[in-house]
């Protein structure tokens, strides 16, 4: 970076204090604590200042953006993306974060139009493959996500959202044995992230597995127990272990979070659960 980036990129970090310098995520946004904290009123009020004091650097917009992304405030997002391409229009970075914000609209023909130019200005760019494939994965265009992947984990071996998303796709193709290889390597890189936990689980639970998927259920929740899609998943797989009490259990704990969650719903009247019932779900 320059010195004057990299003074930059000093000054936003002192604006949120935690250093959580982050683009949008290559998921869903979602208004988690993190999310909430990184979009406070306090830290935007910071991220403004930074703007206010370096309205000719784009990276100043890309990093406000990045967080009004993160927070689901989407245009916002793509006013300071549009400026910060403005201003310079080959800043691979802020288009690939625009076709974040596009994919989240659900505008993937826009989404693909963005990382396909941040693609052509930066070739080594890894970020902006896996965001190209996700889209491409989204589309059931597996073939196109895969060499989109690949290609991501070839110039970055480290690409945890990389292997995550091969692995979706080597699952959608019922190849559960590479799928779980991805799986774990993207857990070895980024322990703390529920998804690929759930994700290794339910391949588990498709090569009939079941203990291992509640294992790996377990250790998801333990990430992020507000999951509804992870606690029904649990009950699924004590449904085929054969422990009805765990499962409408587990199946209870999704209803509590969603009332209107069929999946949980189907499975809880499938293992005779009754309602008003005290579940052992430990």
């Amino acid at each position: 970076m320059t010195p004057r980036r990299t003074r930059l990129q000093a000054a936003f970090l002192l604006a949120l204090l935690t250093g959580a310098c982050q683009t949008v995520g290559g998921g869903a946004i979602i208004e988690d604590e993190e999310v909430m904290r990184i979009a406070s009123p306090t830290n935007i009020a910071s991220l403004s200042d930074v703007v206010r004091r370096n309205p000719g650097d784009p990276q100043a917009y890309n990093m406000r953006g990045s967080v009004y992304g993160r927070a689901a405030r989407f245009q916002e997002a793509l006013d300071d993306f549009n400026q910060a391409i403005k201003i310079d229009s080959k800043y691979a970075q802020a288009y690939a974060n625009r076709a974040l914000v596009y994919r989240e609209m659900k505008r993937p023909d826009l989404a693909l139009a963005d990382f396909n130019r941040a693609i052509q200005l930066d070739a080594q760019y890894s970020a902006a493959y896996v965001g190209r494939g996700i889209v491409y994965r989204m589309q059931g265009q597996s073939d196109r996500a895969l060499t989109d992947f690949n290609k991501a984990i070839e110039l970055r071996q480290d690409n945890a959202q990389a292997f995550h998303n091969r692995g979706l796709v080597y699952q959608a193709q019922g190849l559960h044995k590479f799928a779980v290889d991805d799986f774990t390597t993207a857990i070895g890189l980024s322990v703390n992230a529920p998804e690929p936990f759930h994700a290794r689980g339910l391949s588990y639970l498709a090569i009939n597995e079941y203990q291992r998927a509640v294992e790996d259920f377990d250790d998801a929740l333990a990430r992020d127990d507000r999951s509804v899609e992870m606690w029904t998943s649990r009950g699924l797989a004590f449904e085929r272990l054969g422990n009805k009490e765990k499962a409408a259990g587990s199946y209870a704990r999704a209803m509590n979070i969603n009332q209107g969650y069929q999946p949980a719903l189907a499975g809880f009247r499938r293992v005779g659960g009754q309602f008003g019932a005290t579940y052992n779900v430990n």
